[in-house]
């Protein structure tokens, strides 16, 4: 099957790039050997779960707050946040394979114990979250797909907001931080007529980074280039 297909059969357009890089080291490989079966969410994908049961949240994190990291690229902002507030439990979903093991290797280094990992596509795990089950969502630096015809790949469309809205609770807080001024843009126009009210209070408020902000690789990147990060906070309504 292609993975710009939906199991279903509906056709899927890909909201990110690369599986996988450069060649993994050694100890990375040993991460995704030894931790990342351990730190499954459940059945996601569609060969093992082809009924899209619902995930058991309470079996996987009691009665914690459940929050939702879309694409988490290397992992350092979901590690901080999680090592910050042990009392959450967090999801990250990530295609990208060289992420998820630098993301194992954090894991391990601050032993943080309430991060589950799924190596995928977050619109499977849309699939099977509860209704009204997360709490706070992020989307940090996400493919910025800058030619126009690409813009409908972008996640901040009709087709990853719908179903993003649908797993939020009531008043969950989804925060998005981009470099590139026209995904700012699209942000701003799509996001609140989709379940969402936008957050800002004045016009700096986009450029400032959140009280418990970590800079990531990405935002670093962005900054040794001369682009300037936007921070977006929206609360579902």
């Amino acid at each position: 099957m292609k993975r710009d297909t939906h199991p279903s059969g509906a056709p899927w357009r890909n909201f990110y790039g690369r599986f996988k890089g450069k060649t993994l080291r050694p100890s990375q490989e040993t991460y995704l050997d030894e931790d990342l079966a351990k730190l499954s969410p459940g059945a996601v994908g569609w060969d093992e779960n082809p009924d899209r049961e619902n995930i058991d949240l309470k079996a996987l994190f009691g009665d914690k707050d459940v929050w939702l990291e879309i694409g988490f690229g290397g992992g350092e902002h979901m590690v901080h946040q999680a090592v910050q507030n042990p009392d959450v439990g967090i999801i990250g979903c990530e295609p990208f394979i060289n992420g998820v093991a630098m993301l194992l290797g954090k894991i391990r280094a601050a032993e943080a114990d309430n991060i589950k990992v799924y190596p995928g596509d977050v619109r499977h795990m849309f699939d099977v979250l509860p209704d009204a089950s997360i709490s706070r969502a992020f989307l940090l630096y996400p493919d910025p797909w800058p030619k126009k015809r690409h813009h409908r790949r972008r996640f901040v469309t009709q087709e990853h907001l719908t179903p993003l809205c649908k797993v939020l609770k009531k008043g969950a807080i989804f925060r998005v931080a981009t470099d590139i001024p026209d995904y700012v843009r699209q942000t701003l126009e799509e996001v609140p007529h989709h379940g969402f009210e936008w957050l800002a209070e004045r016009p700096s408020d986009w450029r400032e980074p959140w009280d418990d902000w970590i800079s990531t690789r990405y935002e670093q990147k962005a900054l040794r280039e001369g682009r300037v990060p936007h921070y977006l906070t929206f609360r579902k309504i």
